[in-house]
């Protein structure tokens, strides 16, 4: 490895254990913990790369590469950052960084990474990159994109790489992951934050609903929730939706699509759930977010943001004894961040003092332990309940002396949820009322065996009017004994 690196980091153990690293390779090292002097050494004309943190006493990396870019269009910048989140990632791409790598980095990789910037040497027929703005000031979005595991570093950086394209993009990943919140940094944190953003459940799938989405989020982004729950004819309305905007007068400024779906869209695809069609259409680019099992050290700088983010809303101030946190990272989180942040919010709330103890702890994953899943009988699709519930999403089971009412309003709050600080479509009453009549037939028809006489007696309604409502529904019956 050949070449004069110019290092800036605050933190003198960093500082020192690059310069050894980089010397013993044969390079030549230049290391500050100013800004400004690396600034300085770069306008002299210094360095063959740059290695910068982000977060430095006097300013941010991240906000100088424009900078050196104009002064010195050819001097490739590694970013490294201890600020592992998708703003990061975004940001170091949009400056055009030539790697962006969290800490604490692995030595090895970085050095990799720096003998292949050392190695592209400019060829005077490569064309002079045009100088860059400063980088936008972007926030990070409502649930914390946060993620020092491999597997998160990777998306983010396919999040940064795809962030401006015109590609439709398919979230996968298991209830709870972030994927909506993820679809919604497609439109926050990219060109199209400026136009409409709308979002498309099961239960906004007629052609009105389709039609208003697509006005609302003209120039912007248009987000569907499990395209997998919505029915056959719902999913006929989606491709015509997309073909339309293909190919329709106002495709200059149609939205880009944005879905999210369970872990194995191709399964649901194998399965029957999503047509095949609709599935090709909308997998431009997959996005795979793992759970966060597979990400544990990441469980405790999530679990410290969202106690200082419930602070910054009203709550008291917390912490994590170091019992606590040792308890929180062994669990296994079955419903991932969204079961991490409900039960951060709860201890916040709930804990005697600033300090959370291990028997609070103890106490709220035993609460935890409670929580059980609605799966769907063996070999059925589950079916969407009230206001957009899709079968991936974890939704707690209420407790065994919990109204029905619970339920449906836990239902109403995620379907409301989901619309941000938007209101969802028109029509909700009537849209919910068809949602819950239609399990409640069905369940009556089957435990009456098909029976509609029978049916009608336990509904306590007419035989006319409940043939009425079947047919309205396209409920099928089938009359059959009933196995006891």
């Amino acid at each position: 490895m050949d070449g004069t690196v110019l290092i800036a980091d605050d933190d003198r153990t960093i500082r020192t254990v690059l310069t050894q690293a980089l010397t013993r390779a044969g390079c030549r090292v230049h290391a500050t913990g100013s800004l400004a002097q690396l600034s300085k050494w770069v306008e002299e004309g210094r360095g063959d790369l740059v290695i910068t943190d982000v977060m430095m006493p006097d300013g941010n990396g991240i906000d100088r590469i424009p900078r050196f870019r104009e002064m010195r269009p050819d001097l490739p910048v590694i970013v490294i950052s201890a600020q592992n989140t998708i703003v990061t990632a975004i940001r170091a791409t949009e400056a055009e960084a030539f790697e962006y790598l969290p800490k604490p980095f692995d030595l090895p990789d970085l050095m990799s990474r720096a003998g292949q910037a050392l190695s592209r040497r400019p060829r005077k027929s490569d064309p002079v990159p045009e100088p860059l703005a400063a980088p936008r000031d972007t926030a990070d979005p409502a649930m914390p994109l946060i993620g020092h595991a491999p597997a998160m570093q990777a998306l983010f950086r396919m999040v940064a790489r795809v962030l401006n394209a015109d590609l439709p993009v398919l979230i996968a990943g298991e209830a709870g992951v972030g994927k909506t919140t993820i679809a919604r940094s497609f439109h926050d944190l990219s060109d199209r934050r400026e136009g409409g953003l709308a979002i498309l459940t099961s239960a906004d799938s007629g052609d009105e609903a389709i039609a208003r989405a697509t006005d609302r989020a003209r120039g912007g982004t248009i987000v569907i929730e499990n395209p997998a729950g919505f029915d056959p004819a719902a999913q006929a309305r989606l491709i015509g939706m997309i073909e339309a905007m293909e190919s329709g007068p106002d495709r200059a400024s149609a939205p880009r699509i944005v879905a999210t779906i369970g872990p194995d869209p191709q399964a649901d695809v194998a399965a029957g759930r999503l047509r095949s069609d609709l599935y090709y259409r909308l997998a431009g680019v997959t996005i795979s977010v793992p759970p966060l099992r597979a990400r544990v050290d990441d469980i405790l700088p999530l679990a410290s943001h969202l106690l200082a983010r419930a602070a910054s809303q009203g709550l008291p101030e917390r912490s994590l004894s170091d019992e606590a946190s040792a308890m929180l990272r062994a669990h296994p989180f079955p419903g991932n961040v969204r079961e991490l942040e409900n039960m951060m919010r709860r201890l916040a709330l709930t804990a005697n003092g600033p300090q959370i103890s291990a028997t609070e702890m103890r106490e709220a994953l035993s609460q935890q332990a409670g929580v059980r899943m609605a799966p769907p009988p063996a070999g059925v699709n589950a079916p969407v309940g009230p206001v957009g519930f899709q079968p991936e999403q974890t939704i707690p089971m209420p407790a065994a002396h919990a109204r029905l009412s619970d339920s449906v309003e836990a239902h109403l709050q995620r379907y409301f949820d989901l619309h941000g600080d938007a209101l969802p479509p028109p029509g909700l009453y009537d849209r919910i009322l068809r949602e819950i009549e239609r399990p409640l037939l069905q369940v009556a028809l089957d435990a009456t065996g098909g029976n509609q006489l029978r049916c009608a007696d336990l509904l306590g309604i007419n035989r006319n009017t409940l043939r009425k409502k079947l047919t309205e529904l396209n409920i099928e019956v089938t009359r059959r004994r009933k196995l006891m």
